[in-house]
């Protein structure tokens, strides 16, 4: 069931642990034994873990919009195990089949049809470049997920503003979604390593504009694709999230202390980061929280070397993808730029939810827990989600509403004062 702790006045770092692993030793973890990289406690489809991963993640988006069950599905019947082309191929082919689906609605007057159809397209292109290694293929597919999710926001008319920071002398994009309700809260969405802006849409944004809230989904620098343009992983995590806010307060109308903060996977050591220097929010939520990522790139590398097998094409695009999001052109050399992600929990006094799937890797697990114990805040929830659940998996990839649902019951308690 559900384990939860109060404490009141008076929670896609995926494929950097698939770096670590497949750097190491060149080896695949052993399926049997819990590794430090774990992020579900059982296998659904597919052998190859990060692939059995992205099926669910795949799985878990067609309630918000995304591609049904049957569609993932009928995708995976056609994806050799392991195989990093054959994903690739499946989800991009099935993209273009709901794209010119969704032209034929939008020609026969089907609008909202064709938005559906559109959307779906977009998950189908996500889920395609999962597995395409840095470089043309990526960016082609990337711009075709691009592409998709933005006319679909228009065909279902929701009220998306796209926008992009200034950071750096480049740009971090994203999308502002004004809640019709008046003086809505606005919650900031901060993904992981292996997301982009679009996708969090689904994983966890239209669930919360549905809610009640005013919602805003950015990449901070290494997500999306904006190592393209040289942003990387940051260790000061703290500054594009402030950039991030002043554009919305700037731009939008966000109000100092009606803002939220959701951080998911590594984005639990952006908004962990966050939590100790922004003073514009008036809670933070992590799903989990990862406040020294170092730990798990340390612990994946020794797990490899005592390890034996051969990595999958799919485990070495997540670590080619990895490094190129570190910035980094070597094992050796990712591990030394990640080295100081820390973030420090004497810092933090905001009001603060974790939330953690009891089937996620021990090393998210213990993180999680220390976070919640040493953080200064009077005002905190911890909130542990077992099997029962069917939200046990790594940002609860196996039960999204559930993540919606916590964050915001804590919300609604938040901002009733």
């Amino acid at each position: 069931m559900q384990r939860r702790t109060f404490m009141k006045a008076g929670s896609g770092i995926a494929s950097a642990a698939a770096l670590a692993t497949a750097t190491a030793s060149g080896a695949q973890p052993s399926s049997g034994a819990t590794r430090p990289d774990q992020r579900l406690a059982q296998k659904y489809r597919f052998n190859d873990p990060n692939m059995d991963l992205f099926f669910m993640a795949a799985m878990s988006w067609g309630p918000t919009g995304g591609l049904d069950i049957g569609q993932v599905h009928y995708i995976a019947s056609t994806i050799k195990d392991g195989d990093a082309d054959s994903w690739v191929q499946a989800f991009a082919s099935y993209g273009d089949l709901q794209n010119a689906q969704a032209d034929t609605c939008k020609q026969r007057g089907w609008k909202q049809a064709a938005g559906e159809a559109r959307l779906k397209a977009f998950a189908s292109y996500r889920s395609s470049w999962q597995f395409a290694a840095p470089g043309e293929r990526f960016a082609s597919l990337y711009a075709k997920h691009k592409a998709a999710f933005a006319t679909a926001m228009s065909e279902l008319e929701f009220p998306a503003s796209f926008f992009v920071t200034p950071y750096q002398g480049k740009g971090l994009p994203g999308v502002y979604l004004q809640n019709p309700v008046k003086d809505a809260p606005l919650v900031l969405v901060i993904g992981g390593a292996d997301t982009c802006f679009e996708d969090l849409f689904l994983t966890v944004g239209r669930n919360l504009l549905g809610r009640g809230y005013s919602v805003a989904l950015v990449d901070l620098p290494g997500q999306g694709i904006t190592q393209a343009s040289g942003l990387y992983w940051e260790t000061e995590a703290e500054k594009p999230v402030a950039a991030v806010l002043d554009v919305l307060v700037q731009r939008y109308g966000a109000r100092p202390g009606r803002i939220a903060l959701l951080g998911l996977s590594l984005g639990g050591y952006f908004v962990a980061r966050a939590a100790g220097h922004e003073t514009r929010v008036a809670t933070v939520m992590a799903s989990t929280p990862f406040p020294d990522p170092s730990d798990l790139f340390a612990q994946s590398v020794r797990h490899a070397m005592a390890s034996g097998g051969t990595p999958t094409e799919a485990a070495l695009r997540s670590y080619q993808a990895s490094l190129w999001k570190a910035g980094a052109k070597s094992p050796e050399e990712f591990i030394a730029r990640t080295a100081g992600m820390k973030a420090d929990a004497s810092l933090v006094t905001v009001p603060f939810l974790s939330i953690l799937g009891a089937g996620d890797s021990p090393v998210f697990a213990a993180q999680a827990k220390a976070w919640h114990r040493d953080i200064r805040s009077t005002r905190k929830s911890f909130v542990l989600l077992d099997a029962a659940t069917g939200a046990d998996g790594h940002v609860q990839v196996n039960n999204r509403l559930r993540l919606a649902q916590e964050c915001c019951g804590w919300l609604g308690e938040i901002f009733a004062g």
